[in-house]
């Protein structure tokens, strides 16, 4: 039953086509004729909860399963990652990488369904001039590609993330190492006796401890986008989540996640484990510090799944795909982009021809 009213939010209520979300309106906005769905629609109402990390390695509950709507899945042979969309959608080639080589995918158990996103702010209009604008700006690209733009097949899709909380408690010791200067005599190349201050290091032993909260530390999960280029346009204020809904995914493509809820702790344990053994080795007190040992507690730990809007460009130049990525909540954006090697080439004789004009010009 709870499918059955989750899929009637995605027809229009005047002519019962299909209503996608729009970034512009913020609201399902029918394809067809126009009309904007009631505001009732417009929002998901519900608490974002935070769930215990230790009893979902135990059994997390199957009340918390599958995408609550209808969907179609593919997986792609190339980069693997897995696309989700309504079951109206023909899929020719895969979102992420362009490959034509894509496959159905069923799942052996439903995901665990994502109960928070970021909603597109975004519009597709603002992307593709944001867009534009960063192809101008990169010096290095050939020209062909900043006149071709290239922003014909942006694509709008929601990534997988899981977010990590937890309390942590350090003890840390050390040996802090204090300089300290004594005179030195000898003599240069001409045979004179000279001084100079010599540096050591006295070693004396050290210990403290760190607390320290972890709040929505966030682990992507996604396979079909580079996560380099991800990092680049975070943060996600997840401070701005709203409960899920799958009107906010209607007309959209998801990517299932491809790092499972274990896989992804892991990560985050061990970022939060470098983390704390830098805020660890910023408390040794003295000029440098050797030896090191940090032992962490943790506390509280909890985690969520969560979607984040991205849009997405791949295109093709020459024989290699580029990728480039856009904050679909901030506008953020970061990219890959093909080189002119005329263009490198060229300043690099530029250099060298300043150089060698200073060179003469110095020892004239």
């Amino acid at each position: 039953m709870a499918e059955a009213e989750a899929l009637k939010k995605h027809h229009c209520p005047s002519c019962g086509a299909d209503a996608h979300w729009n970034p512009d309106k913020q609201a399902l906005v029918c394809v067809y004729c126009g009309t904007v769905a009631p505001a009732s629609l417009d929002k998901a109402t519900g608490e974002i909860l935070e769930h215990d990390l230790v009893s979902a390695f135990r059994e997390f509950g199957k009340d918390r399963r599958g995408w609550q709507a209808e969907k179609t899945s593919v997986r792609c042979q190339s980069c693997k990652a897995i696309s989700v969309f309504d079951p109206g959608r023909v899929a020719q080639r895969c979102d992420f990488c362009g490959a034509a080589a894509l496959v159905p995918y069923e799942q052996i158990e439903a995901p665990i369904h994502p109960e928070s996103l970021l909603p597109f702010k975004i519009s597709e209009s603002d992307v593709r001039e944001s867009i534009r604008k960063w192809y101008r700006s990169r010096w290095f690209a050939p020209n062909r590609l900043k006149s071709g733009a290239l922003t014909d097949t942006v694509q709008g899709v929601y990534l997988p993330y899981w977010t990590f909380d937890a309390q942590a408690h350090s003890d840390w010791t050390a040996q802090s190492g204090y300089y300290y200067y004594t005179t030195e005599t000898y003599r240069d190349a001409n045979g004179k006796s000279q001084t100079r201050q010599v540096r050591h290091t006295r070693w004396v032993p050290s210990s403290g401890s760190v607390n320290h909260f972890f709040d929505d530390e966030m682990v992507p999960a996604s396979k079909g986008v580079n996560e380099a280029l991800l990092r680049k346009i975070e943060p996600f204020p997840t401070k701005e989540l709203i409960a899920y809904s799958p009107s906010y995914l209607a007309g959209w493509l998801a990517e299932h996640y491809q790092i499972d809820l274990i896989a992804a702790a892991q990560r985050s344990r061990e970022s939060m484990d470098s983390e704390l053994r830098s805020m660890c080795a910023s408390q040794v007190p003295g000029d440098t510090h050797r030896f090191l040992n940090v032992h962490s507690n943790y506390s509280r730990q909890t985690f969520k799944h969560i979607l984040v809007p991205v849009w997405l460009l791949t295109y093709n130049f020459g024989k290699r795909a580029f990728q480039v990525v856009v904050n679909g909540y901030t506008g953020e954006i970061a990219g890959h982009y093909p080189k002119s090697w005329v263009k490198i080439t060229g300043l690099i004789l530029t250099i060298a021809a300043i150089a060698g004009i200073a060179w003469l010009a110095f020892a004239q």
